[in-house]
């Protein structure tokens, strides 16, 4: 049984989540083509370091650059929004954002402790002149303030505007599914930069075989639900976004950075705590709606991946080269 995505069928069904993009496409010369840009997923809409979000990360393969998933796996809370950007703008991106976070917290780094950011990446040099590091700190910024509910931009936008997935257009690519409890629905969003994969790798359409000289690529698939979990859990539904993209024909090759973040906004964490104790309300381990979320995330894995060829329209970049627009159509039973 397939679940039943949400209203806008994006990472922002899930109460309070929003999204922002930058998007940079300029051809300077022949052989140089500015195409890339920057996604901002902010996990609720209150002060992100003040009120911290359990959160986890799962390394499907590390051939990735990212930045603060150390301190994720060490205290289990996300406190800044997750950027997504290129391999070589990690930096401009984590500047940017911290630019942004000290402007609406004047405590950090004075009467309190640091703040860990959190970035992602993954390499569209294949398309764009990388080299040339047009991404600049207020990009991260600008994609932070226009954030919003959805439903979002997909496809070619703002970190995905460069990406290459399964030999076609990859970029952004979201999903949710509905997970129902009781009286009510718990949503699973995710949101993915797509940019791996060869064309007869699919396993969702028999795309005839293309090009070998792409590079592996990489994936970052961030997960978002309002459901009750905390860390330990999220990291159980970080893992299970391998099997969705699995079902999408990725091999996980050795030069691809597969990394997938989990977070829940169903409660938070509070930076300035009066009292040595805390608590949570979570879902037991062994409730049967645990693996009803397990399937959501995977659900919305493969449907994320495969939406974002169906969003993305043929790019030209770098040195002439051209990725075509998938040749795909919304009707295939992808929800």
């Amino acid at each position: 049984m397939t679940l039943s995505s949400g209203k806008n069928n994006d990472i922002t069904d899930v109460p309070g989540v929003r999204v922002g993009h930058v998007t940079l496409y300029k051809k300077l010369n022949e052989q140089d083509t500015i195409c890339t840009g920057v996604t901002a997923i902010l996990p609720h809409e209150n002060n992100l370091f003040t009120y911290k979000t359990p959160a986890a990360s799962h390394v499907i393969n590390g051939f990735g650059k990212t930045a603060g998933l150390i301190q994720v796996k060490e205290l289990g809370l996300i406190e800044s929004p997750i950027m997504l950007t290129n391999t070589f703008s990690v930096g401009p991106v984590l500047q940017g954002t911290l630019t942004y976070m000290l402007d609406e917290n004047p405590d950090i780094g004075d009467s309190t402790s640091s703040i860990n950011i959190v970035v992602g990446e993954c390499n569209d040099s294949y398309l764009n002149s990388m080299r040339l590091q047009a991404i600049e700190p207020h990009h991260a910024i600008q994609a932070i303030t226009q954030a919003t509910t959805g439903p979002i931009e997909q496809g070619a936008i703002g970190a995905g505007k460069g990406m290459v997935c399964f030999g076609y257009k990859g970029g952004i690519g979201s999903a949710s599914r509905l997970v129902p409890f009781e009286d009510k629905n718990y949503t699973v969003g995710v949101l993915v930069l797509s940019n791996f994969g060869k064309k007869e790798q699919a396993l969702f359409e028999n795309f005839p075989h293309g090009q070998n000289d792409l590079p592996d690529g990489s994936i970052m698939i961030i997960i978002g639900t309002d459901a009750p979990l905390y860390d330990r859990q999220l990291k159980r539904l970080a893992k299970r976004a391998t099997a969705g993209l699995a079902r999408t024909g990725s091999i996980i090759a050795n030069g691809s950075g597969d990394i997938a973040i989990a977070f829940s906004n169903a409660q938070h964490i509070h930076h300035s705590k009066e009292t040595p104790f805390d608590s949570y309300t979570f879902i037991r381990d062994d409730h049967p709606v645990m693996e009803v979320i397990f399937q959501a995330v995977i659900e919305s894995t493969e449907s994320a991946i495969i939406h974002s060829l169906i969003h993305a329209e043929t790019t030209e970049g770098r040195k002439g080269r051209v990725i075509e627009k998938a040749p795909l159509q919304n009707d295939k039973g992808v929800q």
